[in-house]
């Protein structure tokens, strides 16, 4: 038999074409894949990857990558409403009218591709039950972790699995603030300034530094992973603009890095669900992913710990994210099917809401800076609060009196209850022995 004989089953499709609405940094990514790859994604889909259409309000500004100007229009609705678009990528970020784009798109049997993490976090159940009744399947790889097939791993290579955690860096310009914070001894501020310098941050950089992007990509990661809707407004949320340098310093010398982590563990009952400054052991890989680089530490009821690393933003690292979409489309219509793999691994009916544990019942071990006036019996006053809410102390540092005359004072636990560890905190910091407000960061290390 002539083993390459064609499978006249198939359905063929020579071309395969895509519109583009939005055509910034990612979307010039994509179509510079798209002509420098050319031969080899052909190879590899089986049809040729045509660019059809390209949506932008400016489509006037010289890129790095030049379309065909036949292609280049102001009209997304243009896009959609082209007979011949196979697939819609949507890189314009933003609500709206991205959603509304994508729901057209969707409702005129296109299939889709978006790296909008904002928006899948915040609209994606109605997304993608959309795409499941009208027959597309929608692909989201680039919205969380950039070049990192974190999202491909959960919905298939753990298919078999419980998920009991993940463990993220989840923020490129986070991880590069606190790194630089770490090796260099620079305050925050200043190092915010060199991340926007350098195009690691925005000119506003709040959803970065707040912790607002990373949970917006726990939120989807969540939904993968345990095959639940999930509210946004359920996860606890913590940026990192109260990290001095001084509790950076205090880290190194009880052997942790402070890190901005998005955190999702199964505790039987419910899930917790949570972005915030944590410090994590010199030991953990996680503690040496630094810079503007991402990461993922997923242990499955099967597969025991996995740990992803790479790029989770930029040009191409996110652009070959959506490419990967693309080609699994691409691969799909050739065969004449879609939604081979449900959006979220489940089929659509059978989502329920999750169960997230209520951050007041989430247990912790904890890191408190006190500052306090050097006088005898200021310890046995802390360490009795303390004491009374059921919190243990696991270390204690004592650093030398400051210019203004108060003691810095530091002391880790053992596992405690966040409930009860903000009480004795609101009771401490009323202590006329203490000044200002008590610094907490929550310390995640399995030998506490």
């Amino acid at each position: 038999m002539d083993s390459k004989r064609e499978d006249k089953s198939e359905p063929m499709k020579d071309d395969i074409s895509i519109g583009l609405i939005g055509f910034g940094t990612v979307g010039c990514g994509v179509l510079k894949l798209l002509q420098e790859k050319k031969d080899l994604l052909e190879k590899r889909v089986g049809s040729r990857l045509v660019l059809r259409k390209v949506a932008d309000l400016n489509i006037t500004t010289p890129r790095i990558v030049t379309p065909d100007p036949q292609c280049l229009t102001t009209d997304a609705l243009a896009v959609i409403a082209d007979p011949n678009i196979d697939i819609v990528v949507e890189l314009m970020g933003g609500y709206e009218p991205a959603h509304s784009f994508l729901l057209k798109a969707i409702a005129a049997k296109k299939h889709v591709v978006t790296a909008n993490k904002a928006l899948i976090a915040t609209h994606g159940n109605d997304l993608f039950r959309a795409a499941e009744e009208n027959g597309v399947d929608i692909g989201f790889e680039a919205s969380v972790g950039g070049t990192i097939p974190i999202i491909k791993t959960l919905k298939e290579s753990l298919v078999a699995n419980h998920i009991e955690s993940i463990f993220g860096i989840m923020n490129g310009t986070s991880n590069f603030i606190l790194t630089k914070m770490t090796d260099d001894g620079e305050s925050f501020d200043v190092v915010l300034k060199e991340a926007q310098r350098l195009g690691f941050a925005e000119a506003d950089p709040t959803f970065d530094v707040e912790g607002i992007d990373a949970s917006h990509k726990l939120a989807i990661l969540v939904s993968l992973a345990y095959g639940k809707n999930v509210k946004l407004e359920d996860i606890y949320v913590e940026g990192i603009t109260g990290i001095t340098e001084q509790d950076i310093a205090f880290a190194k010398d009880l052997g942790y890095r402070i890190k901005l982590l998005g955190i999702a563990v199964d505790r039987g009952d419910a899930v917790e669900a949570r972005v915030h400054p944590t410090m994590i052991p010199f030991r953990h890989l996680l503690a040496n992913v630094n810079a503007n680089f991402n990461a993922f530490h997923v242990v499955g009821s099967a597969s025991g710990s996995i740990f992803l690393y790479g790029q989770g933003a930029g040009m191409m690292p996110t652009a070959s994210a959506v490419m990967s979409d693309i080609v699994d489309i691409a691969r799909n219509i050739r065969k004449g099917i879609s939604s081979r793999v449900p959006a979220r691994s489940i089929h659509e009916a059978d989502m329920t809401d999750i169960k997230l544990r209520p951050f007041d019942e989430v247990r912790s071990n904890y890191y408190f800076r006190f500052s306090a006036v050097d006088r005898p019996g200021v310890l046995s006053k802390i360490s009795g609060i303390l004491g009374e809410r059921n919190i243990s102390i696991s270390t204690v540092i004592q650093k030398g009196r400051t210019k203004e005359g108060a003691v810095p004072v530091v002391m880790t636990t053992y596992k405690a209850r966040e409930r009860d560890v903000r009480e004795a905190l609101q009771a401490i910091d009323q202590l006329d022995v203490v000044l200002g407000k008590t610094v907490l960061i929550r310390v995640e290390d399995d030998q506490l």
